[in-house]
């Protein structure tokens, strides 16, 4: 066709596609299913939109159109789907690139299986400003209608902040909210089952038990909107007393002439009711009713989004402890005290943990650990950890060997998650704790005078990374740094959630943390408490692990500390200086009497381990609470010490019978891929430990 003037070319007869355009007419196709929503560039030019900027779903079109006219043409897309029509339309407000009003024209067509299930809608989106007739110049100058629209944006705008149902509440309770929206009382119920639950109620009435609780199928106006779906509109106390003869009873002594109550209908379901109470006695405007549909519309999406996150939040939670021990055991010579809060994110389940292992003879260890991520898979890789973990101390390995341990099962997991940990062996006995790090804080010791010390422990690469030396020895990569926790002396060991602060140094959250064990109380329950409250002041959004443990002080002249002394192979002075350590200390504790039996009983079991074993070992002794001298010889064989029969013709072996003759209690313990054998004899009491020798 030839160009006549300025009129452009175009087919005869012109396709759809350019007839659509050359009116300011777009398309678009909505797959419900999916979500997604097509517009083609028609549509785009209509609302003002670059390709860019629209993120194909209907959400995009809220760049453009404001909250509370989406919500009512939500609210208009939803009534045509419920009430099984095939078309839809609606003028909505928006706002071009430079801020300046315009008026749009939607309508669509609803296509439906043979079920009846709408799964797609396939419309046109036009420019409808110069509409005659319809409401955009007038619409425009309507003050009622801006004061209105203003309400819903700004309460829905509050509302899209708000994270659980308690901010939702908090929102609508509110005395401004109310005025703005004319209302002297607002309710709040939330289907819980075949119930709804009453969860707020603001200003006018009291809270009334008797109706906390209703059934759906109940004669309230609550469960109407609910049941059915529709708003509820009262429109005087006349209405409230026929209509709802069993609310009326509550309602007959408020100043209440009117009422509505809107279902909160959330993808297709009701999830709650909003219940708005009037002095003014009248019908509602159909402006009204409009702006209240689309106030329900964004209180339902809202309330929706608060439901579904306390819901994640409580399994997350629930997840999480689900892993931890679900009880802390009682330790001789102890005091401790355990805490752990989730993130504050509704999906976060972290991998922090901490578990407390009595490992019998007056020892515990402790522990506490992080691993990588905020996921199911956290978790899951931290409950796998921590029973792993648990599994070789008990065993007897070594702090060392049990964490080398560990980190060579976390990297068999084939997962790409590392973790890191602190572990602490403490004798509670004699005060020492041997302590290894895989890449966790460091931890911190409070003296019984109120000091507080960050303790250096040598550190090992974290757990589940490949050690620096493939071939070396296990447990070389965790060196073990030791410290005497005296009587009154209180250990913390911590994950980073603790001292993570949003846009500081985590070294500033260590001082924080320092400063508040100085000053905190002493009771364990009490500190940790303390602690958390770092947390809930300033801390960010991680989950958090915190173990306290308090060494309980000593009766006066009842503690023995503890003397060790290695045993090699080749050192022919070593027992003889072992002896001699023994022969002293018995003597400084008050118990000559029975030297003689203590340093043959030692000398057999020295001789054992040196015989039997090749690596050597270690003897150590101390006073147990029960007032016992208790004598050890650790060796790095596995096999078990053979007692010899009475009739056994064997010059040799009958040193077990010896020691069980002169002792009180004997008995063998694992030590990781070695034995601890032990004895102990009971004496008098024992004198102060001052002059214990040196050595």
């Amino acid at each position: 066709m030839a160009r006549r003037g300025d009129v452009p070319e175009v087919d005869w007869p012109a396709r759809p596609d350019t007839s659509l355009a050359l009116n300011h007419m777009g398309t678009f196709d909505w797959d419900l299913d999916s979500g997604r929503m097509h517009l083609d560039p028609t549509a785009l030019e209509v609302l003002d939109l670059r390709p860019d900027e629209y993120s194909g779903t209907p959400a995009g079109l809220r760049a453009r159109i404001a909250p509370a006219e989406a919500a009512r043409l939500d609210s208009r897309v939803a009534e045509a789907i419920k009430d099984g029509r095939s078309h839809y339309g609606a003028y909505v407000r928006s706002r071009r690139r430079d801020g300046s009003p315009a008026w749009t024209h939607i309508q669509g067509h609803i296509l439906r299986d043979p079920e009846g299930r709408p799964y797609r809608v396939i419309g046109i989106l036009r420019d409808a400003a110069h509409d005659p007739g319809e409401p955009g110049a007038a619409g425009e100058q309507d003050e009622g209608r801006r004061r209105m629209t203003g309400v819903v944006e700004r309460t829905t705008a509050i509302l899209a902040h708000a994270r659980t149902v308690n901010d939702v509440t908090d929102i609508l309770k509110d005395p401004q909210a109310l005025g703005h929206l004319g209302a002297v009382s607002v309710m709040l119920g939330v289907v819980d089952g075949g119930r709804i639950h009453l969860v707020a109620e603001g200003q006018l009435g009291t809270y009334v038990p008797e109706i906390e609780y209703t059934r759906i199928d109940a004669r309230f106006p609550m469960s109407v909107a609910v049941r059915t779906m529709q708003p509820v509109f009262i429109v005087s106390r006349q209405e409230f007393q026929d209509s709802y003869p069993e609310l009326w009873p509550y309602i007959e002594p408020l100043a209440v002439h009117s009422g509505v109550y809107l279902p909160l209908i959330a993808q297709g379901r009701p999830v709650g009711a909003l219940g708005l109470l009037y002095k003014r006695e009248g019908d509602f405007t159909a402006e009204e009713r409009n702006l209240l549909m689309a106030l329900g519309s964004g209180v339902a999406q809202s309330l929706q989004r608060a439901i579904l996150f306390e819901q994640e939040h409580d399994l997350a939670e629930g997840l999480q402890r689900a892993m931890l021990p679900r009880r802390i055991p009682t330790v001789p010579g102890a005091l401790i005290a355990v805490r752990y809060r989730s993130a504050r994110m509704g999906r976060d389940i972290g991998g922090d943990w901490y578990d407390v292992v009595p490992l019998g003879g007056g020892r515990v260890g402790v522990m506490i650990g992080d691993v990588e991520g905020h996921d199911t898979d956290a978790a899951a890789v931290m409950g796998q950890l921590r029973i792993v973990m648990r599994a070789y101390v008990v065993e007897g390995h070594t702090p060392g060997a049990a964490m080398a341990r560990a980190s060579a099962f976390l990297r068999d997991l084939e997962t790409e998650r590392f973790a890191t940990c602190t572990y602490a062996e403490a004798d509670l006995t004699s005060g020492m704790i041997q302590m290894v790090r895989a890449g966790h804080l460091d931890p911190v010791v409070r003296r019984g005078d109120g000091s507080c010390h960050r303790i250096q422990v040598a550190g090992g690469l974290p757990l589940g990374l490949p050690p620096a030396e493939p071939s070396a020895a296990a447990g070389s990569g965790y060196p073990v740094t030791s410290l005497e926790l005296h009587p009154g002396d209180t250990l913390v060991l911590c994950t980073d959630g603790l001292i993570e602060r949003p846009g500081a140094d985590p070294d500033t959250g260590m001082l924080e943390l320092m400063a508040a064990i100085h000053s905190g109380p002493a009771d364990v329950e009490e500190l940790a408490d303390v602690l958390c409250d770092l947390v809930g002041d300033s801390g960010g959004g991680d989950d958090m692990a915190l173990l306290v443990l308090r060494r309980r002080g000593t009766p006066t002249g009842r503690g023995g500390g503890p003397l060790r002394q290695r045993l090699d192979p080749g050192d022919a002075e070593a027992p003889a200086l072992a002896r001699h350590l023994i022969r002293a200390a018995v003597a400084a504790w008050g118990a000559r009497d029975r030297a003689d039996e203590i340093e043959l009983a030692a000398d057999e079991l020295m001789t054992n381990a040196l015989v039997h074993t090749d690596g050597g070992g270690h003897i150590s002794m101390r006073i147990t609470p029960q007032g016992r001298i208790r004598v050890e010889v650790e060796d790095s064989s596995s096999a078990l010490p053979r007692r010899r029969e009475a009739d056994d013709w064997a010059v040799s072996g009958r040193g077990l019978m010896l020691v069980e003759q002169l002792a009180d209690a004997w008995g063998v313990e694992p030590r990781g891929g070695g034995k601890c054998v032990w004895c102990e004899f009971a004496v008098n009491a024992p004198q102060s430990t001052d002059e214990l020798p040196r050595h």
